[in-house]
């Protein structure tokens, strides 16, 4: 029997040597991060007194697909376990984001209550929650814990990882989807092949596949090397999604930027060969050979941007310290843990992380670094003479919010590049 995706999108565990995407044998280093832990395992107090996991974590550049990936996966469950904290529900930002990004699919592809949306990778509903107050019916899948919160918020989720064989039961259930979204989970899988398949498998004739990731031309563009942890396997340009796609029955048919995480990619997938391909697909192409994209050098001055940007900051926390100055963390998103872990940080430079009073993440540790996370009242309680915004990315709203609660603090942003910015200009 033919197999329905090729052998090499399914990504074994342990170490890579050829590309993900593509299956070419030399990839080029970019930058080795070091040995790095789990970004989403947080340690509970207990677990400070134990040993603890940690993973090679190198970024690395394919020349022939452009691709940007790790080589070395750890395993998808131990990656995904029943407790994984993140959650968008709890950051407005987000929640105002995915809405619209619901609004918009619902008019590009004129859903209607007799339509199914399926989120792979749905979390607890909230992208779903939009096309659910839109009146379509929606159904999520998701492996973690947090389907619970999904399903206590009147989103029905199916917790499983998503295979063929799942997508099959779906459709038997429910029926075809006239769209499957996914939002920073495809770059995650290992098992690419799978759920394309399953992709296919489950959507109408006419049905769409919507994947929504971090895009490497603005990763490179704004110095994000924060965003490479284990769960990011790859990090896609336009080229390489094309090329991914080429040995399956789906036409990449348009493709939009978005400002979520720091700069994203919207890629629309129909099912089916030789559809009508939108402009912007080959103006995207253009911006990224313009832009370097295929050339290693761009990824050497990237590598460069980065290692300016961790002197910077360790010479700001090293002098503030010894000043007897209080510089604390604010918010603790994955990539926190790789930006504090490969620079070098600590508690004794940042004695606390602070988060929501609704995260899934206070009262734990930041792994590697053990520093404590708490509630963010203590920033208004003690008025820290700075805060270091880990979701630096998201500034301008937490500096807006922080500052109207009463908070007199400066602020710190550690990418691209090291500045401070005092609390008298944040308006």
């Amino acid at each position: 029997m033919k197999s329905l995706y090729p052998a090499y999108h399914f990504i074994p565990t342990g170490h890579i040597i050829r590309c993900q995407v593509c299956n070419h044998p030399r990839l080029r280093l970019i930058l080795d991060l070091g040995y790095q832990p789990l970004s989403d395992t947080l340690l509970s107090k207990t677990m400070l007194f134990m040993p603890e996991k940690t993973y090679p974590l190198r970024m690395m550049w394919c020349p022939k697909c452009t691709v940007v990936q790790l080589d070395y996966c750890v395993d998808g469950k131990e990656v995904y376990h029943p407790d994984y904290p993140y959650r968008p529900g709890i950051t407005q930002e987000l929640v105002t984001y995915q809405e619209g990004m619901s609004r918009s699919l619902k008019e590009k592809y004129r859903l209607t209550p007799n339509s199914l949306v399926v989120d792979i990778g749905s979390n607890d509903g909230t992208l779903l929650k939009g096309f659910q107050k839109l009146g379509i019916r929606v159904l999520g899948v998701e492996p973690t814990n947090i389907a619970k919160i999904a399903r206590a918020n009147g989103i029905p989720t199916i917790r499983e990882f998503f295979t063929v064989n799942i997508a099959h039961t779906i459709r038997k259930r429910y029926g075809p989807a006239s769209l499957i979204v996914t939002t920073n989970t495809f770059a995650h899988m290992q098992t690419i092949g799978e759920f394309i398949a399953g992709a296919h498998a489950l959507l109408t004739p006419d049905g769409v596949f919507v994947n929504e990731t971090h895009y490497l031309l603005d990763i490179v563009k704004g110095g994000q090397f924060d965003s490479m942890y284990h769960e990011h396997l790859r990090t896609y340009t336009l080229r390489a999604l094309i090329k991914l796609f080429k040995p399956y029955d789906f036409t990449i048919t348009d493709v939009e930027r978005g400002e979520r995480y720091g700069g994203n990619i919207r890629m629309h997938a129909t099912k089916g060969k030789k559809r009508h391909v939108h402009a912007s697909v080959a103006a995207l192409l253009a911006l990224e050979k313009k832009a370097g994209l295929g050339t290693y050098a761009t990824f050497e001055q990237f590598a460069s941007r980065v290692k300016r940007a961790r002197v910077a900051f360790m010479d700001f926390l090293i002098a503030a310290k010894k000043k007897g100055k209080l510089v604390v963390g604010d918010a603790c998103p994955a990539r926190s843990v790789t930006l504090l872990n490969c620079f070098g940080v600590d508690k004794e430079l940042l004695p606390y992380i602070t988060e929501q009073p609704t995260s899934l993440k206070l009262n734990k540790y930041l792994p590697g670094k053990h520093i404590p996370i708490v509630n963010n009242e203590r920033l208004i309680r003690e008025q820290p003479d700075y805060v270091v915004l880990l979701a630096w990315h998201l500034a301008n709203p937490i500096m807006k919010r922080l500052k109207a609660r009463g908070l007199t603090s400066d602020f710190i942003i550690p990418l691209p590049d090291f500045h401070i910015i005092e609390n008298k200009d944040v308006s």
